[in-house]
């Protein structure tokens, strides 16, 4: 969810990855924990958004070409099986939910993309 918190971080591969999903038409997957990680930015002072989190929030539930992915009882066993790869525990849960799912992942996190756990889009 970088992208949207700061999308100037984005990679060319990063950038034309999303326009092509959205040009047909694929909503845009997002793993739960995401929302948590939103919340706890925007309550740290740590979001560079002018919007406040309550119209971000708003804009995620009404659609907008996003599906927030569930927290279930497979991701769960997911996170349990990566072993020792990553140590935060919303970098596994993502991770997890791409596994399950079958998602490439776009990510600039150093530590997802050199554990290999799961195809990104760096």
């Amino acid at each position: 969810m970088l992208w949207l918190l700061e999308p100037k971080r984005l990679s060319r591969d990063q950038i034309r990855a999303l326009r092509d999903a959205i040009r047909r038409g694929e909503p845009l997957a997002l793993s739960a924990i995401t929302l948590l990680e939103i919340a706890v930015l925007f309550a740290n002072g740590r979001a560079r958004l002018r919007v406040p989190v309550s119209e971000l929030f708003s804009t995620l539930d009404a659609g907008a070409g996003f599906q927030v992915i569930p927290m279930d009882v497979e991701v769960a066993g997911e996170v349990a099986a990566l072993g020792e790869a990553l140590r935060d525990p919303a970098d596994r849960a993502i991770v997890a939910t791409a596994r399950v799912h079958r998602f490439r992942l776009v990510t600039s996190d150093r530590r997802i993309v050199e554990s290999k756990l799961v195809p990104v889009i760096a």
